[in-house]
């Protein structure tokens, strides 16, 4: 074990040397030319034979979510952050407050260490790539071993086009073999750590001894209520639950139905390709994917047909998602929990209040400060959801796993990477974007006194 963690940190630092050169050399570029950059890395990626490429490959090598749903994430995600990244500023005086005399200028982290999950790894790197580089940082990504292949690949086509604009290869570097000592090494070595993955691996961020950005874990639940209209709400839980095999963390786990339209909602499931199953056919369901308590590789991310035959329970044609019904919440009721696959929890509950209840209840067990959502078209219950759930994002009337990571539809900023806040242990609660990844210098300049009275600072508190 010494012999490995000593080849590992000589391995780690003879790729942070690297790195740091290659950092060194784009500390000065200008904002233009860091857009050049980002930009070039971004068509390198979306560019269609290379999007077949990646795509191809990392449904063979992962065994997980199918083509069309990961070249799609490939063509939206890094255009969608390429658009928010267009015009940002991030090198020199990105703001300037004269009346309260601050300059703030943005300087680069310097080497982020970028850990990548099997269960994303087309689109992870791509955006990781475009954000440090956007603050003129270098990355060295570890990636699953299941999935090091795909991330080999997509290092090098990026690599290739910083080439083409002149900027060293190596401010993106792939470790090729990847192992669990390489990814502690470079967690210790880098000077902040991105970590997108489970829950040990987030942990082992934390516990590095590096200022980490890490996410918690996923169990989106989506509340609907009597206005919704049920057509819609159906129709997008089901493009939640089913894309890219249910891969992402914000895919639909749960929904909670108020009383009134509930059978009427499971119809509108059942015509979307939902399959409801049976008292015994849960059951089944459930010893598939749960084996001594942890889920089932076997089947994590795959489509429908696979989960029924290793359930042994017999799917309909043209179902592609399976429905099970629960009241419970906790370890007692593995369907409350995050399941990474096509199968949607459903709750019933009374009335509105009752249902933002179970989504606390539910989040609190697994899934605290992720997401949840709501289809609705009352107002108010719009502000209340937002206002009693403890999680950093609640998507109204939207595909979960769409709007999260951001959709050409909403304000969301587009990522891969979604901090959880404190509820989920996380430093961050909003989308981990470029801002994350720059240091910025307050630059404070002499101003005129401004000293409030006490009349103005107490009110009415001094006549208690």
């Amino acid at each position: 074990m010494e012999n490995m963690n000593a080849e590992a940190k000589m391995f780690i630092s003879e790729l942070m040397e690297r790195a740091r050169k290659a950092q060194a050399k784009i500390e000065n570029y200008t904002q233009e030319q860091v857009d050049t950059l980002v930009k070039s890395i971004a068509w390198s990626i979306v560019k269609d034979e290379n999007a077949k490429k990646i795509s191809e490959l990392a449904v063979e090598e992962s065994q997980l979510g199918n083509y069309d749903g990961k070249y799609s994430k490939l063509q939206k995600k890094v255009r969608g952050t390429l658009r928010d990244l267009n015009g940002a500023k991030s090198v020199g005086v990105i703001e300037e407050d004269k009346e309260k005399g601050i300059i703030k200028i943005a300087k680069p982290v310097g080497v982020i260490g970028a850990l990548v999950p099997c269960t994303n790894p087309e689109a992870t790197p791509a955006i990781k790539a475009m954000n440090a580089i956007k603050g003129r940082n270098a990355v060295i990504f570890a990636p699953h071993p299941r999935t090091k292949k795909t991330n080999t690949l997509i290092v090098n086509t990026m690599r290739e086009a910083l080439k083409k604009y002149g900027a060293p290869e190596d401010l993106l570097i792939a470790i090729e073999e990847p192992t669990m000592e390489a990814s502690g090494e470079l967690m210790k070595q880098c000077d902040l750590v991105v970590a997108t993955g489970g829950s040990g691996m987030v942990k082992a961020a934390y516990s590095s001894g590096t200022p980490a950005y890490g996410v918690g874990a996923g169990n989106a639940v989506v509340v609907v209520d009597e206005t919704a209209d049920l057509k819609e709400a159906a129709n997008k839980i089901m493009l939640s639950k089913t894309f890219d095999y249910a891969t992402s963390c914000s895919s639909d786990n749960s929904i909670v139905v108020v009383e009134s339209i509930y059978d009427e909602l499971l119809e509108n499931l059942k015509a979307e390709g939902g399959y409801l199953a049976s008292g015994d056919e849960k059951e089944k369901v459930q010893n598939a994917l749960w084996v001594h308590g942890h889920l089932n590789r076997d089947i994590i991310a795959q489509p429908a047909e696979k989960i029924a035959e290793v359930a042994g329970i017999e799917l309909p044609e043209g179902k592609t998602f399976i429905m099970v019904e629960e009241d419970g919440v906790g370890a007692d009721h593995p369907f409350s929990g995050e399941k990474m696959s096509v199968v949607l929890t459903v709750y019933k509950a009374k009335d509105f209040n009752a249902a933002v209840d179970k989504v606390n209840e539910i989040t609190s067990y697994q899934g605290s400060g992720h997401s949840c959502g709501l289809y609705t078209y009352n107002e108010e219950r719009i502000k209340e959801i937002g206002l009693r759930t403890k999680t950093s994002r609640v998507m109204i009337r939207q595909p979960q796993c769409y709007g999260n990571s951001g959709n050409w539809d909403n304000g969301m900023p587009f990522t891969l990477t979604l901090g959880c806040g404190t509820w989920g242990g996380n430093i961050a609660s909003e989308n981990v974007t470029y801002k994350h990844f720059i240091n910025v210098t307050w630059v404070s300049s002499p101003i005129d006194p401004v000293i409030p009275t006490d009349e103005e600072l107490f009110g009415s508190i001094m006549n208690d």
